[in-house]
């Protein structure tokens, strides 16, 4: 069963995992898109209320994955957005359920801060990650940032 819990972005474990996802992508970024251009996240943007990051532990007590989510501008109607980041297992821990744990998790939390719609930024390399979106309710959105790296953007209300 895996655990939950609450990190700064600079916890030790929560910045190998981040470094780790972001090297991960960096390796299989689609060449034709060029570069891949990570942004290390800040402390502050996922601190409560405005925020909160989770690295999740196996059995073992090991941190295994991470994710966050943020609080962003509203929506173009006013709806309060947060915006789910840096979702990673590590690839030992895939296939077993915990990305859409971790991702329900995620959710819940910014429901609890007062979200209304949540969003989302990926590539179309990511193919498990889009189907995890998706069969997670989220739909296509216009893009609502300028991520040089995504591809894909999705939108939930909750």
């Amino acid at each position: 069963m895996l655990r939950f819990r609450d990190a700064a972005v600079t916890d030790p474990d929560a910045n190998r995992m981040i470094g780790e996802y972001f090297a991960e992508r960096a390796a299989g970024f689609p060449p034709e898109q060029g570069e891949y251009r990570p942004t290390w996240p800040v402390d502050a943007q996922f601190t409560p209320p405005a925020g909160v990051f989770i690295v999740v532990e196996d059995e073992a007590g090991e941190a295994v994955g991470c994710g966050g989510v943020r609080r962003i501008p509203a929506s173009p109607d006013g709806r309060m957005r947060y915006e789910v980041k840096h979702l990673w297992l590590a690839p030992a821990a895939r296939g077993r359920g915990g990305g859409r744990a971790l991702l329900g998790e995620l959710e819940r939390r910014a429901v609890a801060f007062g979200a209304e719609e949540l969003v989302l930024d990926t590539n179309a390399s990511l193919a498990a990650a889009g189907g995890l979106y998706a069969a997670s309710g989220y739909v296509g959105i216009e893009p609502y940032n300028d991520n040089p790296n995504a591809t894909n953007w999705y939108g939930k209300r909750v």
